[in-house]
């Protein structure tokens, strides 16, 4: 009898223990793949610091203010359309309630997009007179005392060059005057990349430096240190929800 109360209370236990009772938890995520460690390196190449002059190397981005462009100079139709394309994709990436809108209105606009030659362009804005003689297209921003971006300029020459190469140079400029100011000679299909390329649409990588720096716990005024934690702890949170 001893022998059989035993294996009666060794039958009842096996079957009282359920599947859920007997599943591994799965450990989080606590290393972040390796595109996305490429994220944060290339994001630290790219948005801290300006190509010219010796601002600080910190994060900028527009503030509690959107970006309203006003286009000036001899846009082609072709140019309109991309632009609007450009401002489309930027508002699909952005977030922080930042957004991008082209307005007719110059008084109500705080960024003013140039389609015409650097002769004209430095007409307008004289300090660009020496950038603009070797650069196709050029852009400038100004930020106030929190490092919130407030205003800006760009242009593009559309008689120097032609129109993919004036495309890709609008891309660029706008994309750049978000705050991803530096270029880069990593990522050949990149459009921050530092030669001189034609392209006209952003890769994998581009949209994800344009997402974060537009996430609403990315701020301006962060070091490379600060960018470098807050991203990783950002994406590691993203990738356990994967």
């Amino acid at each position: 009898m001893k022998h059989f109360f035993v294996l009666l209370f060794t039958l009842y236990w096996f079957s009282s223990c359920s599947v859920e009772d007997s599943v591994i938890p799965i450990e989080p995520k606590s290393e972040l793949t390796a595109f996305n460690k490429e994220v944060v390196s290339y994001f630290k190449e790219v948005a801290l610091g300006f190509e010219f002059g010796n601002a600080s190397k910190i994060t900028r981005k527009w503030g509690n203010n959107d970006m309203k462009i006003f286009v000036g100079g001899t846009p082609t139709k072709a140019l309109n359309s991309e632009l609007s394309k450009v401002v489309s994709e930027l508002n699909i990436l952005t977030g922080d309630n930042f957004k991008i809108e082209v307005t007719t209105d110059s008084s109500a606009s705080n960024f003013y997009v140039f389609f015409g030659s650097g002769d004209q362009y430095t007409a307008i804005f004289p300090s660009q007179k020496s950038n603009a003689e070797s650069n196709w297209g050029l852009f400038s921003i100004f930020w106030n005392g929190s490092n919130d971006i407030t205003r800006g300029y760009m242009y593009v020459d559309i008689f120097r060059a032609e129109p993919i190469a004036q495309r890709h140079l609008l891309r660029e400029e706008l994309t750049q005057s978000l705050g991803l100011a530096r270029d880069s000679d990593k990522y050949i299909d990149s459009i921050f990349q530092q030669k001189w390329t034609l392209v006209t649409d952003y890769n994998k990588i581009d949209k994800e430096l344009i997402r974060l720096l537009y996430h609403p716990r990315v701020t301006s005024g962060f070091t490379a240190q600060q960018v470098e934690t807050i991203l990783k702890t950002i994406l590691l949170e993203e990738q356990q929800t994967m």
